[in-house]
């Protein structure tokens, strides 16, 4: 440690600058090592040349950084001509090359000034954007005309509306602020949004397992619908009865990640009792598919459409907001009981909103173990109504092996609250 200690920095700085820019010089001549015909100004002697450069000229002058500005721009300038000649010799007009060249121009003073772990990052993130190339230009095939426009909607809906949002309550008897209301569209919105980008871009050929899990994700009872109704087009296949009880399996997975980023003493009361029934969907699937072979089922369950549209958050929000207010009213007076009751008669909606009000305890009056039973009996009831609408709508012969899933997990749902 003691000889570690006595070697210069600038000698350090020096070895770090010389390999991290034949680093990047290497994989541009490994990139352009086939091709016949190309004009580079240069590879990986250059490109360490002019990470050299760059350290000597930052050294010399690093109060004003003059000489280092000067032959930066002297740098741009033959890096210009280059460019000039690659087009009218070649016809070809990236910038590639260039835009590396002067990052690693740039690495002298980002090693003296920046962190460590900050020039590792730009190092790594240059040598794997330039091997991606092909692999990008791929990726944005799969991109369709409002792919940005869905992106930039998330981002104002999560990053621009939600900060500026007061956390003061409406009123004494409500008591939601206009930033939880719109934290509960922020939340539901982001996994609607994942869901939708794992579905086009990750699995966008996935069977019908992995389908019914990334619908579970956006919807179990959209899922369970959709698979229902599919099923009844075709013969039995006891997939489609696991991919219904796997959605609502993922229906636990989600609520539990709700309940953590809103009520973290929810979250740690819920983890047994869901893990429990996540468990147990997971093996009344495993049961189903025992001895299948692996489906080429393809099913659209998450639809390529954009997930955020924003008349659908405001109905989610003004629900969240109605469900906040009417679970304050049955507080006040009904009680505990009153709640139990509600969240029987909630489940047979869509719970999202509800659960979320409740997460974000919006009575004062309304303790944790009540939260928690509330939403066990409103996942026991919503699970009723999904196997209603697969008894109906789904094929005959997979009716009893739904009634058998859904009853085991409402049957445990209710155990588990009684316990």
């Amino acid at each position: 440690m003691d000889i570690i200690s006595k070697i210069p920095h600038d000698f350090v700085t020096f070895i770090l600058v010389a390999l991290f820019s034949l680093t990047i010089g290497l994989e541009q001549r490994r990139r352009h090592i086939n091709e016949k015909f190309e004009y580079l100004f240069g590879t990986d002697r250059t490109l360490m040349f002019i990470g050299i450069l760059g350290y000597i000229l930052y050294i010399v002058e690093r109060k004003t950084m003059l000489p280092f500005l000067l032959g930066g721009a002297a740098l741009t300038f033959f890096l210009g001509i280059a460019y000039y000649n690659k087009i009218a010799l070649q016809k070809k007009f990236g910038l590639t090359s260039i835009i590396v060249a002067l990052i690693t121009y740039s690495l002298a003073p980002l090693i003296y000034l920046e962190p460590s772990w900050l020039v590792m990052l730009i190092v790594v993130t240059i040598l794997v954007v330039v091997e991606m190339k092909e692999n990008l230009f791929v990726f944005s095939q799969k991109f369709d005309s409002n792919e940005f426009t869905t992106l930039a909607k998330f981002i104002i809906i999560a990053g621009v509306v939600l900060p500026l949002l007061s956390h003061k309550p409406i009123s004494d008897g409500i008591n939601i602020s206009p930033y939880q209301f719109w934290l509960a569209i922020v939340a539901i919105s982001t996994i609607s949004y994942f869901s939708y980008i794992l579905k086009k871009f990750v699995f966008p050929s996935s069977g019908l397992i992995l389908t019914a899990l990334l619908g579970g994700l956006y919807s179990s009872t959209a899922t369970t619908i959709i698979l229902a109704k599919k099923s009844k087009a075709a013969a039995f296949n006891p997939q489609v009865v696991s991919g219904v009880i796997l959605a609502t399996g993922v229906m636990y997975v989600r609520l539990l990640f709700l309940a953590w980023i809103f009520n973290r003493a929810v979250a740690a009361k819920l983890l047994l009792p869901f893990s429990i029934l996540v468990v147990i969907a997971i093996v009344i699937a495993l049961v189903f598919l025992k001895g299948l072979k692996p489906s080429e089922a393809k099913m659209g369950i998450i639809k390529d459409k954009n997930p955020l549209e924003f008349k659908t958050a405001l109905v989610f929000g003004f629900l969240f907001a109605f469900f906040g207010v009417l679970t304050h009213y049955v507080i006040l007076n009904f009680g505990k009981e009153g709640v139990n009751i509600l969240s029987l008669i909630v489940g047979v909606t869509d719970i999202d909103p509800y659960i979320l009000s409740l997460f974000q305890n919006v009575t004062a009056s309304i303790s944790v173990s009540t939260i928690v039973t509330a939403t066990i009996i409103a996942t026991a009831s919503n699970n009723f109504i999904k196997m209603v609408y697969a008894v109906i709508l789904g094929n005959k012969e997979m009716k009893k092996h739904i009634v058998f899933g859904f009853t085991a997990l409402i049957v445990v749902s209710f155990l588990i609250v009684i316990i």
